[in-house]
């Protein structure tokens, strides 16, 4: 089913999804623009992350109602490899090591692969190699991690700014950042931040899944969402994580909570 709305990259209704039998997400409601910067926050357990496994299509969990929606098209009739040249790109809490394989080659295969999904010609490896040099000073990313196995031996810093040199070299459409900011420094942190900030445009929209509001002191979102017993409780702009970093999630839960679960028919 295509849905037009040019001004809308994702829209996520009433979605609801499980693992392993068990409900996670209970009714998501999300609209995205583009040229958008979107923050969830949310305590433990709250289902932030599955969201986002659940956006980029992870075969461990089950939609079980619901759609999702992006740029039109209906996200959920696509499987991940689909979602990713399309478009949809996530950046993992956990950044796996693929050892024997380079990063050189793995940006290289990615993004020839959506060249191809888009009917146009593979880039040659000289080509790309200057594509890459440009895209190094995003994360301030030393030359020589181009020749490293992907994230083998890196730092947790390290492994977060080679998740943003691949969205930088794959210019998504739909980037979700599934807590970037866990584990890294003050340095690192404003190194992938200035990266992000960068790779954002009127063409293209972000997703930043966070516990922390130290991140938004460098990522300024436009709106700022609450996600606790797999719904979206409220939303607002930054000065709500402001008052979440000084009052914590309780008050959330106290006011929202109630109604809007009780509103979803089922039980938190």
């Amino acid at each position: 089913m295509i849905i037009e709305n040019s001004d809308v990259v994702l829209s996520v209704k009433d979605l609801t999804a499980e693992v392993d039998g068990t409900p996670i997400l209970k009714g998501v409601n999300l609209e995205v623009r583009y040229g958008e910067i979107h923050a969830i926050m949310g305590p433990n357990g709250s289902g932030k992350s599955t969201f986002s496994k659940v956006l980029a299509g992870h075969p461990a969990y089950e939609v079980t109602g619901g759609e999702i929606i992006f740029q039109g098209q209906n996200l959920l009739e696509m499987e991940a490899e689909e979602r990713a040249r399309s478009g949809v790109f996530l950046a993992f809490q956990y950044p796996l090591e693929i050892p024997g394989v380079t990063n050189l080659d793995f940006l290289r295969v990615a993004y020839n692969s959506k060249l191809k999904a888009q009917g146009l010609e593979e880039i040659d490896a000289f080509d790309f190699d200057d594509l890459v040099e440009q895209k190094l000073d995003v994360v301030k990313m030393n030359p020589a991690f181009l020749s490293r196995s992907v994230n083998e031996g890196f730092s947790g810093g390290e492994k977060k700014r080679n998740e943003i040199l691949q969205m930088a070299i794959l210019e998504p459409k739909l980037a979700i950042l599934d807590e970037t900011d866990s584990g890294l420094d003050i340095d690192a942190l404003k190194i992938v931040a200035n990266g992000v900030n960068q790779l954002a445009n009127a063409e293209n929209a972000t997703v930043m899944i966070t516990h922390y509001q130290r991140l938004l002191d460098y990522i300024v979102p436009d709106f700022v969402h609450v996600m606790a017993h797999g719904q979206i409780l409220t939303s607002g702009g930054k000065d709500l994580a402001l008052k979440l970093e000084s009052n914590g999630y309780d008050w959330v839960l106290e006011e929202f909570a109630a109604d809007v679960v009780g509103a979803a028919g089922v039980s938190a």
